[in-house]
């Protein structure tokens, strides 16, 4: 489990500087440049992200059960995730969508989307710590975001076809996961 500990920490730790302490990222870009922070940022989060999967698969190899999921705790979670999926992919249009101003931040509603149906899904140490560990990093990121000063709202309006887009991409992303890649990448068959 202390692999799995050390990539969350490397990994919303990285991702936490912002929120925790924005001085210390300015400094660091004042000091380095901004493309050797997004060089070591970039660096260490992936770091974090692979230590983070793998040492989640080995916790699952020996996983303490915390609770057993209800019945309809599988169904919902791919209910919300028939959300996130789209809300994901809409967060990456570099154009705005109507999605996204209506969310404001859709990769983070995305990830506490995935949070909630999979802290309901799983019901092992391992999964809910994740779960749990994500959860309360977006609920962190939103209310710094709530705090920070406005910036100017961007001037184009958005475009209808990137909504259906961010659907459609989300959907089939979704559809993959469900039928095939979440067995593949995770390990665990959905259905």
């Amino acid at each position: 489990m202390s692999i799995f500990f050390v990539g969350l920490v490397l990994f919303i730790g990285m991702h936490s500087i912002y929120i925790l302490a924005p001085n210390v990222r300015s400094a660091a870009i004042d000091r380095i440049g901004y493309n050797p922070w997004r060089g070591l940022y970039s660096l260490v989060s992936l770091i974090g992200l692979i230590l983070t999967i793998y040492g989640y698969g080995l916790a699952r190899q020996d996983s303490v059960l915390l609770f057993t999921p209800p019945p309809w705790a599988r169904d919902f979670a791919f209910t919300l995730m028939a959300v996130a999926s789209p809300l994901l992919v809409a967060s990456f249009f570099p154009n705005p969508t109507r999605i996204g101003r209506f969310v404001r931040h859709p990769m983070l509603m995305s990830v506490t989307l995935w949070a909630v149906a999979h802290a309901l899904a799983v019901g092992t140490l391992a999964g809910v710590l994740l779960s749990a560990v994500f959860f309360m990093w977006t609920l962190a990121a939103r209310f710094s975001l709530i705090a920070r000063p406005m910036t100017a709202a961007v001037a184009s309006p958005p475009k209808p076809m990137n909504d259906w887009i961010a659907v459609a991409i989300g959907l089939a992303v979704w559809a993959a996961l469900l039928f095939v890649l979440h067995d593949w990448l995770i390990g665990r068959p959905l259905l």
